[in-house]
Protein backbone atom coordinates (compact mmCIF):
# COMPACT_ATOMS: atom_id res chain seq x y z
CA UNK A 1 0.00 0.00 0.00
CA UNK A 2 1.07 3.83 -0.32
CA UNK A 3 -0.61 6.94 0.12
CA UNK A 4 -0.20 9.03 -2.59
CA UNK A 5 1.25 12.47 -1.70
CA UNK A 6 -2.08 13.99 -3.01
CA UNK A 7 -4.30 12.56 -0.24
CA UNK A 8 -2.92 14.70 2.68
CA UNK A 9 -4.67 15.24 5.69
CA UNK A 10 -2.09 18.15 8.08
CA UNK A 11 0.81 18.85 5.55
CA UNK A 12 3.21 15.53 5.30
CA UNK A 13 1.08 13.11 6.46
CA UNK A 14 -2.23 10.86 4.59
CA UNK A 15 -5.72 12.04 5.54
CA UNK A 16 -7.51 10.16 8.06
CA UNK A 17 -10.36 9.03 6.26
CA UNK A 18 -8.50 8.28 2.78
CA UNK A 19 -5.53 6.45 4.71
CA UNK A 20 -8.25 4.62 6.31
CA UNK A 21 -10.21 3.52 3.60
CA UNK A 22 -7.20 1.71 2.08
CA UNK A 23 -6.38 0.03 4.86
CA UNK A 24 -9.27 -1.57 4.93
CA UNK A 25 -9.78 -2.19 1.49
CA UNK A 26 -6.21 -3.80 1.71
CA UNK A 27 -7.58 -6.01 4.63
CA UNK A 28 -10.81 -6.96 2.60
CA UNK A 29 -12.89 -9.43 4.05
CA UNK A 30 -16.89 -8.00 4.49
CA UNK A 31 -18.56 -6.19 7.07
CA UNK A 32 -18.01 -3.01 8.84
CA UNK A 33 -14.28 -2.11 9.57
CA UNK A 34 -12.57 -0.29 12.31
CA UNK A 35 -9.49 1.52 11.52
CA UNK A 36 -7.48 2.59 14.86
CA UNK A 37 -3.96 5.33 13.47
CA UNK A 38 -1.15 4.69 16.10
CA UNK A 39 0.45 7.58 13.93
CA UNK A 40 0.06 9.88 11.23
CA UNK A 41 0.02 7.73 7.99
CA UNK A 42 3.23 8.73 6.31
CA UNK A 43 2.81 9.68 2.25
CA UNK A 44 4.77 7.91 -0.65
CA UNK A 45 5.66 5.11 1.88
CA UNK A 46 5.68 1.51 1.02
CA UNK A 47 2.78 0.27 3.86
CA UNK A 48 2.70 -3.61 4.78
CA UNK A 49 -0.70 -5.27 5.91
CA UNK A 50 0.44 -8.43 8.05
CA UNK A 51 -2.38 -10.07 10.60
CA UNK A 52 -4.37 -6.79 10.53
CA UNK A 53 -1.51 -4.51 11.41
CA UNK A 54 0.09 -1.63 8.81
CA UNK A 55 3.37 -1.20 9.56
CA UNK A 56 6.41 0.51 7.64
CA UNK A 57 9.02 -0.49 5.96
CA UNK A 58 11.00 0.06 9.72
CA UNK A 59 8.49 -2.18 11.10
CA UNK A 60 6.84 0.87 12.89
CA UNK A 61 3.06 0.56 13.79
CA UNK A 62 1.15 2.75 11.40
CA UNK A 63 -2.40 1.64 12.14
CA UNK A 64 -4.54 -1.42 13.48
CA UNK A 65 -7.30 -2.54 11.27
CA UNK A 66 -10.02 -5.13 13.09
CA UNK A 67 -14.15 -5.93 12.33
CA UNK A 68 -15.87 -3.51 13.88
CA UNK A 69 -19.62 -5.18 14.10
CA UNK A 70 -22.36 -3.26 14.04
CA UNK A 71 -21.63 0.72 12.80
CA UNK A 72 -25.07 2.08 14.14
CA UNK A 73 -24.06 5.97 13.29
CA UNK A 74 -26.43 7.09 10.98
CA UNK A 75 -26.74 10.60 10.95
CA UNK A 76 -30.01 12.31 9.51
CA UNK A 77 -30.05 13.29 6.36
CA UNK A 78 -30.86 17.02 4.57
CA UNK A 79 -31.89 18.18 1.44
CA UNK A 80 -29.11 19.66 -1.05
CA UNK A 81 -30.30 23.07 -1.09
CA UNK A 82 -30.13 23.21 2.39
CA UNK A 83 -26.49 21.26 2.20
CA UNK A 84 -25.70 24.21 0.23
CA UNK A 85 -26.48 26.43 2.27
CA UNK A 86 -24.74 25.14 5.18
CA UNK A 87 -21.14 25.32 3.06
CA UNK A 88 -21.34 28.89 2.75
CA UNK A 89 -20.82 28.68 6.63
CA UNK A 90 -18.01 26.27 7.11
CA UNK A 91 -15.25 27.71 9.43
CA UNK A 92 -12.72 26.45 7.62
CA UNK A 93 -13.27 29.55 5.14
CA UNK A 94 -12.15 31.57 7.40
CA UNK A 95 -9.46 29.29 9.62
CA UNK A 96 -8.38 26.20 8.66
CA UNK A 97 -6.08 24.00 11.23
CA UNK A 98 -4.64 22.11 7.87
CA UNK A 99 -5.64 24.14 4.82
CA UNK A 100 -4.09 21.87 2.34
CA UNK A 101 -6.35 18.69 3.79
CA UNK A 102 -7.41 16.78 0.73
CA UNK A 103 -11.23 16.43 1.51
CA UNK A 104 -11.43 19.91 3.02
CA UNK A 105 -9.18 21.97 2.53
CA UNK A 106 -10.05 25.06 0.93
CA UNK A 107 -6.72 25.75 -0.82
CA UNK A 108 -7.43 22.57 -2.66
CA UNK A 109 -8.87 22.80 -5.67
CA UNK A 110 -8.02 19.18 -6.87
CA UNK A 111 -9.79 17.85 -3.55
CA UNK A 112 -12.75 16.25 -2.76
CA UNK A 113 -13.50 20.09 -1.23
CA UNK A 114 -16.56 19.00 0.89
CA UNK A 115 -16.87 22.30 3.19
CA UNK A 116 -19.28 21.13 6.30
CA UNK A 117 -20.90 23.66 8.23
CA UNK A 118 -23.16 24.00 11.32
CA UNK A 119 -27.60 23.39 10.90
CA UNK A 120 -29.34 25.33 13.42
CA UNK A 121 -29.58 21.98 15.34
CA UNK A 122 -26.01 21.70 15.56
CA UNK A 123 -25.41 18.98 13.03
CA UNK A 124 -22.68 18.99 9.98
CA UNK A 125 -23.74 18.96 6.52
CA UNK A 126 -21.91 19.90 3.00
CA UNK A 127 -22.73 19.27 -0.66
CA UNK A 128 -20.20 16.95 -2.08
CA UNK A 129 -19.72 16.48 -6.07
CA UNK A 130 -18.11 12.47 -6.47
CA UNK A 131 -14.49 13.00 -8.21
CA UNK A 132 -14.03 11.05 -11.67
CA UNK A 133 -12.42 8.06 -9.81
CA UNK A 134 -14.55 6.74 -6.99
CA UNK A 135 -13.49 4.02 -4.34
CA UNK A 136 -13.99 2.84 -1.23
CA UNK A 137 -11.40 5.15 -0.03
CA UNK A 138 -12.80 7.69 -1.76
CA UNK A 139 -16.13 7.21 0.49
CA UNK A 140 -13.98 6.98 3.79
CA UNK A 141 -12.11 10.18 3.11
CA UNK A 142 -16.27 12.13 2.66
CA UNK A 143 -17.27 10.98 6.17
CA UNK A 144 -14.26 11.69 7.66
CA UNK A 145 -13.85 15.77 8.18
CA UNK A 146 -17.16 16.17 8.09
CA UNK A 147 -17.61 14.47 11.78
CA UNK A 148 -14.30 16.22 12.73
CA UNK A 149 -16.28 19.60 11.66
CA UNK A 150 -18.54 18.92 14.02
CA UNK A 151 -15.93 19.39 16.92
CA UNK A 152 -13.38 21.73 15.10
CA UNK A 153 -13.60 25.59 16.54
CA UNK A 154 -10.81 27.92 15.66
CA UNK A 155 -8.05 27.40 17.95
CA UNK A 156 -9.19 23.88 19.01
CA UNK A 157 -7.81 21.70 16.21
CA UNK A 158 -8.47 17.72 16.39
CA UNK A 159 -6.63 14.79 14.50
CA UNK A 160 -8.55 11.49 13.79
CA UNK A 161 -7.95 8.67 16.03
CA UNK A 162 -10.55 5.52 15.43
CA UNK A 163 -13.18 5.70 12.56
CA UNK A 164 -15.10 2.91 11.62
CA UNK A 165 -17.39 2.32 8.76
CA UNK A 166 -19.72 0.51 6.75
CA UNK A 167 -20.07 1.40 2.97
CA UNK A 168 -22.83 0.38 1.48
CA UNK A 169 -22.41 1.27 -1.85
CA UNK A 170 -20.19 3.57 -3.93
CA UNK A 171 -21.79 7.37 -6.08
CA UNK A 172 -20.95 6.96 -9.37
CA UNK A 173 -18.75 9.62 -10.93
CA UNK A 174 -20.21 13.41 -10.55
CA UNK A 175 -22.97 12.40 -8.65
CA UNK A 176 -24.09 15.15 -6.52
CA UNK A 177 -24.18 13.66 -3.03
CA UNK A 178 -25.06 14.95 1.04
CA UNK A 179 -22.82 14.33 3.63
CA UNK A 180 -23.67 14.79 7.37
CA UNK A 181 -22.14 14.87 10.70
CA UNK A 182 -23.13 15.00 14.40
CA UNK A 183 -21.09 15.23 17.24
CA UNK A 184 -22.32 12.58 20.21
CA UNK A 185 -20.29 13.35 23.07
CA UNK A 186 -16.81 15.02 24.66
CA UNK A 187 -14.61 12.94 27.09
CA UNK A 188 -12.04 14.71 27.79
CA UNK A 189 -9.33 14.86 24.63
CA UNK A 190 -11.48 12.53 22.89
CA UNK A 191 -14.68 13.23 21.01
CA UNK A 192 -17.03 10.33 19.10
CA UNK A 193 -18.93 11.71 16.36
CA UNK A 194 -21.37 10.00 13.64
CA UNK A 195 -20.81 11.04 9.71
CA UNK A 196 -23.25 9.87 6.52
CA UNK A 197 -23.15 10.01 3.00
CA UNK A 198 -26.08 9.76 0.61
CA UNK A 199 -26.59 9.48 -2.97
CA UNK A 200 -28.82 11.92 -5.29
CA UNK A 201 -31.23 10.10 -4.50
CA UNK A 202 -31.79 10.06 -0.58
CA UNK A 203 -30.06 6.39 -0.38
CA UNK A 204 -27.46 5.90 2.18
CA UNK A 205 -23.81 5.29 0.84
CA UNK A 206 -21.90 4.75 4.12
CA UNK A 207 -21.95 5.62 7.66
CA UNK A 208 -18.94 5.74 10.17
CA UNK A 209 -18.44 6.59 13.95
CA UNK A 210 -14.81 8.00 15.00
CA UNK A 211 -12.98 9.56 17.29
CA UNK A 212 -11.04 12.19 17.39
CA UNK A 213 -8.34 13.91 19.67
CA UNK A 214 -7.51 17.26 20.54
CA UNK A 215 -3.76 17.82 19.80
Amino acid sequence: MRIESRFNGPAGSGNGGWSAGTFAAAAGGSGPVEVTLRRPPPLETELTLIDGDVRDPTGELVAEVRAAGVVDAVVPPVDLETAVAAATRYPGLVEHPFPGCYVCGPQRVDGLRIFPGRLPDGRTAAPFRAPAQVSEATVWAALDCPGGWAVLAPGRPYLLGRIAAVVAALPRPGDECVVTGELVRVDGRKALVHTSLYGPDGALLGAARATWIAR
